[in-house]
């Protein structure tokens, strides 16, 4: 497996790639790989000839200066877990220079109106932050589709704006959240809970599942409440948001139509820690 550690390198040998008309994949991650990042790479080599993985914690998108030094940096075991799916991978793990040479700053982006919604409102300047790195990154690796797991839907749904408004050709793929066994949403920051906040984190999950169950015959206001109650009574867990908006739009559901599907979105913390989670409820 080779590592590529500046774009220059990677640029020239994407371009022998393209002489030869390989099709590539690519997948973005900040490290500390687990089974969810590995299911994304699985499904990009099944489409494609080759697979970029690119490891690299991004400073522009942390609105927590903590959260960005406690953010796990596990390369080498990165790249021996990444061996074990299979060949043609290649992994490009820049440093901070190479990324954005003098001056570490974001980009302004408008994703017509997506970055105002959930995660907009707690985390300022994120989107500009994960729109400037995948930007760059998708101009270095030029790869024909690029793999984002669900669990990060806003996410998602803002790299496919991006792509569509500045004209990026590149095919956006988003993959189903890969979970523990517990239920629990697999995330790089699960590193770093303890056995028993990792076991009361399943309790999102389960949260979401409820909810679900409710959303058929209960309004969208009522469902909300009824969580936010749920995690006043957990001693552990604490609430941020919990959020139910349309699929497509993600601005929040006031009154249920027929045609339209929704997605209930929670953020809440534990030991510090902040998780994230959404299920499909319709």
């Amino acid at each position: 497996m080779t590592t590529f550690y500046t774009q220059n390198d990677v640029k020239s040998f994407v371009q022998t790639l393209k002489l030869k008309n390989k099709t590539i994949g690519f997948v973005p991650t900040m490290g500390a790989l687990h089974e969810g990042h590995l299911s994304l790479v699985k499904n990009a080599m099944t489409d494609n000839d080759i697979v970029f993985v690119s490891i690299f914690v991004n400073p522009t998108q942390f609105d927590n200066s903590s959260d960005l030094e406690k953010y796990p940096r596990t390369l080498d075991a990165d790249v021996d877990l990444l061996k074990t799916v299979g060949e043609n991978i290649y992994v490009y793990a820049p440093n901070v220079q190479d990324i954005y040479k003098k001056e570490v700053k974001a980009e302004n982006f408008s994703y017509d109106g997506l970055e105002f919604e959930m995660e907009g409102k707690f985390r300022t300047g994120h989107f500009d932050g994960v729109g400037t790195i995948v930007k760059r990154l998708f101009e270095i690796v030029t790869p024909n589709n690029a793999y984002f797991g669900e669990k990060d839907f806003q996410q998602l749904m803002i790299i496919k704006k991006l792509v569509s408004k500045y004209h990026i050709p590149v095919n956006v793929v988003g993959s189903e959240i890969y979970r523990e066994a517990s239920g629990l949403a697999m995330s790089s920051r699960n590193q770093r809970l303890s056995d028993e906040a990792r076991k009361e984190s399943a309790f999102i999950y389960q949260t979401l599942l409820k909810a679900k169950e409710k959303f058929g015959t209960k309004s969208a206001t009522k469902v909300k409440e009824w969580v936010q109650e749920q995690f006043e009574k957990h001693p552990l867990l604490t609430l941020e948001y919990v959020e139910i908006a349309n699929s497509k739009n993600l601005k929040t559901v006031k009154r249920k139509s027929k045609n339209e599907t929704y997605r209930i979105f929670i953020a809440a913390f534990i030991e510090n820690i902040r998780l994230i989670d959404n299920i499909a409820l319709n």
